[in-house]
């Protein structure tokens, strides 16, 4: 059988020529499906990039939404650290003030005093970390990625310093506290510490602290905050009391004619501990106050602070 032909006429209406074409069926079939199907081809292939790039997109758009996310959340961490920093340096302005002249007081310790207080140089460990993560940090910031988890490195490590050095404050405002730096009673001095002729039997006498002479029954002060450790009669000192204010420092109060502590007694610095008396080996009402330090005699006269009584 023969397959389909189909003639194509084509006429010059000028010249009234025309010419026939003659061709298959097939191949004319042929060329009217592609035609039609190449266009609907080329949408479908559009569609299909389409919606390729489309979701493409919406998975970017869900990494950028999982970074912003993360963004966010160290955002609002260093936000808290940086809160946290502001909170210590304010805290650390309002510690780190002490007197100029108990702060002079300080410096008269002993060392081992002043060493016991703030528990040797350990706080200068820590200050190359902060140091050294600094320098890592300024070395890594090429990567974005990082520079969130090295700023929060650096602020941790600095709060750490920070809290050292907070800690030393705080150590140095107990010790301030613990100084012995104002006169625990008023009236006249009589005696200093050193060689003297003893008031007793005229003899060559060391005397171990001060001697304020006061009406009986005026009031004693603690020299500084302190436990009291000894209320109670001893010897030459009568009614005595002692203070152990921590770091080795104590202090001694003699010839009391009465307590308003007892053993055990947390005191202040000012707090009236007793009165002055005659109690013990005495010749008249006075204090006798001496100050140990790591437990040998320290000049009372070096750390108080405040007007010195009259010589009697």
């Amino acid at each position: 059988m023969r397959s389909k032909r189909y003639t194509i006429l084509v006429a010059d209406r000028t010249s009234g020529v025309v010419r026939r074409l003659t061709v298959p069926a097939g191949p004319v079939v042929a060329v009217a499906c592609a035609v039609v199907t190449l266009p609907v081809l080329i949408g479908i292939g559009a569609a299909w990039k389409a919606k390729s790039g489309v979701a493409q997109l919406y998975a970017s758009h869900r990494a950028l939404e999982v970074e912003n996310s993360n963004y966010r959340g160290a955002t609002a961490a260093l936000s808290e650290q940086i809160a946290s920093l502001q909170s210590v340096i304010a805290d650390l302005g309002v510690r780190s003030t002490l007197d100029p002249t108990l702060s002079r007081a300080m410096d008269k310790l002993p060392a081992v005093v002043k060493a016991r207080a703030m528990g040797g140089a350990a706080a200068e460990s820590t200050a190359p970390k902060a140091e050294n993560a600094y320098t890592r940090t300024l070395s890594a910031l090429a990567s974005p990625d990082d520079t969130f988890g090295l700023l929060r490195s650096v602020l941790e490590s600095l709060e750490s310093r920070l809290h050292d050095v907070r800690s030393g404050v705080e150590k140095r405002n107990a010790l301030a506290a613990a100084t012995p730096s104002i006169w625990p009673a008023h009236g006249w001095l009589s005696s200093g510490m050193g060689r003297r002729r003893d008031p007793v039997n005229g003899a060559d006498d060391f005397h171990p602290g001060l001697d304020i002479v006061g009406d009986k029954g005026e009031p004693i002060y603690a020299t500084a905050a302190g436990r009291v450790v000894h209320a109670g009669y001893q010897g030459a000192y009568g009614n005595l009391i002692v203070i152990d204010h921590g770091f080795g420092l104590e202090t001694r109060y003699g010839h009391l004619s009465k307590f308003n502590v007892k053993q055990g007694d947390r005191v202040n610095r000012g707090d009236v501990i007793g009165a002055i008396g005659a109690t013990g080996r005495a010749t008249g009402s006075h204090l006798h106050y001496e100050v140990h330090a790591n437990g040998r005699l320290l000049n009372p006269l070096q750390l108080l602070t405040q007007q010195r009584p009259r010589d009697r």
